[in-house]
């Protein structure tokens, strides 16, 4: 799925004004975004937040139970002030965040680990309990397939090499990432 510029736009805009909102700087006025019919879908989506490039809050959902644009100011609240690997977001780191949004696409089952392609999946580990790695996480981190299946299985509790016992139970998705930093917002 492609989103235009102005969706894009729309999208960081929310979120960031849902964080304002909690910081009670912003008055929740409405985004009009009803003539944007991709806005309206019901996407899993992920709102990841960076200080210097350095993770702040990252909260998502898997799978879409409301509109994308409902999804994105809820997760932008909870990678905020939910996310709870870190402390609340303060007023004074706000100015320093960088918004990435990350919109899901289906889930396809693999049967095999060579499928997986580093830097265009994501991965959905459903075994035991259920872990997400986004497309992104591998390149970020420098992560070869392996790196990135073991970090699947140690976000998921597992030991790290447990991939390499058995064929998981792993979906892949790709998505569609965007920033602050390379889509201009007006405030």
């Amino acid at each position: 799925m492609e989103l235009s510029i102005e969706e894009k736009k729309i999208l960081l805009k929310a979120a960031r004004e849902s964080i304002l909102q909690e910081f009670s700087e912003c008055d929740g006025a409405k985004i009009n975004y009803t003539a944007f019919p991709k806005l309206k879908m019901e996407l899993g989506a992920f709102v990841t937040l960076h200080i210097n490039k350095q993770l702040r809050g990252c909260i998502g959902y898997i799978f879409a139970s409301k509109q994308l644009f409902e999804t994105i100011v809820e997760a932008a609240k909870h990678s905020a002030f939910g996310d709870p690997r870190f402390p609340e977001l303060n007023r004074e780191e706000l100015d320093k965040v960088n918004i990435e949004i990350s919109v899901l696409s289906k889930f396809d089952s693999i049967k095999s680990y060579d499928e997986i392609e580093v830097g265009k999946h994501g991965l959905l580990l459903e075994e035991g309990g259920r872990a997400v790695l986004l497309p992104q996480v591998a390149t970020e981190q420098n992560y070869n397939r392996s790196q990135f299946l073991t970090a699947l299985c140690h976000k998921a509790g597992l030991y790290g090499n447990y991939w390499k016992e058995k064929m998981l139970n792993i979906k892949v998705f790709t998505a569609l990432v965007f920033s602050e930093d390379e889509v201009e917002v007006d405030l």
